[in-house]
């Protein structure tokens, strides 16, 4: 396991059960990189990640 997990976990435990938009995630993934500016390009990664089309090449 990789040491990340154990957040994803907590996120899919407390709220695994919510629904909530993607304006919504958005909103709270800058609100982190306000607090934490040092975590502005692995944010930015994760929300380009999540932005693909599922038939978009992962390898770039």
């Amino acid at each position: 396991m990789y040491f990340t997990d154990r957040g994803i976990e907590e996120l899919e435990n407390r709220r695994g059960e919510e629904e909530v938009t993607l304006a919504w995630l958005a909103d709270r993934l800058r609100a982190f990189v306000d607090l934490n500016p040092e975590f502005e390009t692995p944010v930015e990664r994760l929300a380009t990640f999540l932005a693909r089309d599922d038939s978009d090449d992962l390898d770039d």
